[in-house]
């Protein structure tokens, strides 16, 4: 019996933007990198050939990235307002934090973890500070283990 995929939960967003790169790798990557590949051939000996290894590889990365794509794709499942409580953190949320120690603000948005991007505020709900907030509410305060020790923060606000 075939272990069953685990469920890789995503933002409306997040979920066509998957879609949209997915489809660009399959109509126009794939090709660009076939017609590289076709080019370098034409170079002569394979075995000297660094274009075509350099193209076989992309070739690689392309077929990598449409093989892990296609998978979380079959296994997402889009978090729906109408199962989120507002009040709660959960996936499309915005989570406004203050460290107890130093007392610095922090504003995150929570969402899948093909969707984080740290340096746009954009954290996964699998990541530490995720974990520790997720359905959480306003006035709470959660511990975070980090490689540092332990950071506390205190909920200020959540939003939709």
């Amino acid at each position: 019996m075939a272990e069953r995929e685990r469920e890789v939960l995503l933002t409306a967003d997040g979920l066509h933007k998957l879609e949209d790169e997915l489809e660009l790798l399959k109509t126009v990557r794939r090709r660009e990198v076939a017609e590289r590949i076709k080019v370098a051939r034409e170079f002569g000996d394979l075995s000297e050939n660094s274009e075509y290894e350099e193209a076989k590889n992309e070739q690689a990365f392309v077929e990598g990235r449409i093989l892990t794509l296609e998978k979380t794709l079959r296994s997402a499942r889009i978090v729906s307002e109408a199962e989120v409580d507002p009040h709660r953190v959960n996936i499309g949320s915005s989570v406004t934090l203050r460290d107890l120690e130093t007392r610095e603000i922090f504003e995150y948005t929570i969402v899948g973890s093909s969707e984080a991007d740290p340096a746009q505020n954009r954290i996964s709900y699998q990541s530490p500070v995720g974990q520790a907030v997720f359905g959480q509410a306003t006035g709470s305060t959660v511990e975070v283990r980090l490689p540092a020790g332990v950071a506390r923060y205190e909920i200020l606000a959540v939003a939709r």
